[in-house]
């Protein structure tokens, strides 16, 4: 890595010794299942950090989440069957984004975000021919709001819009204001809002679905 990457050398090689014979007990029992809890946690950390515009926080949540892809790599590198590291980890990304810009690196060109875009869907379906409807490989594990977009955004590629939609707010705080309301509304009459929508989307989920499979047949 040379030099200019020092530091992330020396984080690699903390990792390394703590999870060493001799290193952190807490640290040498965790699997990449219990790890789970703690990726979610640094992640919305650094969301929030993000959010906030502070530059140290940013510095600092980044680095929690760095640590964890870290940890699982070199959990890895010790784990039968498993046995890969960073570098592999690396490598393969570097081997993705490459084959994802051929505007960049290759000879097709884009002149728009839009452009980018398409490009994205083209290769992402040759990459992953088994992967039959557009709602293959979405998260199940989406907080509801955030999976309702993913969702709605896949619909719209099949043709399937949310006829239910009522006139939307002009800016981002009467959004935030609208749909505060709606929890609180529902808060008031004992409904859960989170597994509400997780059930709209459910339902639009279905009518996606529904509208794949004359196009399979």
């Amino acid at each position: 890595m040379g030099a200019a990457h020092s530091g992330l050398n020396e984080l690699i090689e903390t990792v390394a010794l703590l999870r060493a014979p001799g290193g952190c007990p807490w640290d040498a029992e965790q699997t990449h299942e219990s790890l789970v809890q703690y990726l979610v946690e640094e992640s919305w950390e650094l969301i929030d950090a993000i959010e906030s515009g502070s530059r140290e926080e940013m510095i600092e949540e980044l680095g929690d989440v760095l640590y964890q892809v870290l940890f699982h790599a070199d959990l890895a590198a010790t784990t039968p069957g498993e046995e890969f590291d960073i570098d592999d980890v690396a490598r393969h990304m570097t081997a993705k984004m490459v084959s994802r810009h051929p505007h960049v690196f290759g000879d097709r060109e884009a002149e728009t975000a839009a452009d980018v875009v398409a490009f994205w869907d083209d290769l992402k379906a040759d990459e992953k021919p088994h992967r039959t409807s557009v709602l293959d490989g979405i998260p199940r594990g989406m907080p509801a709001l955030a999976l309702a977009q993913k969702v709605l955004g896949k619909a719209e590629k099949v043709g399937v819009t949310d006829a239910s939609a009522e006139a939307s707010p002009a800016t981002e705080d009467e959004l935030g204001r609208q749909l505060l309301g709606l929890v609180a509304s529902a808060r008031s009459q004992g409904l859960d809002a989170e597994r509400a929508l997780r059930t709209a989307v459910r339902a639009l989920e279905d009518e996606v679905r529904s509208a794949e499979e004359p196009r399979a047949s």
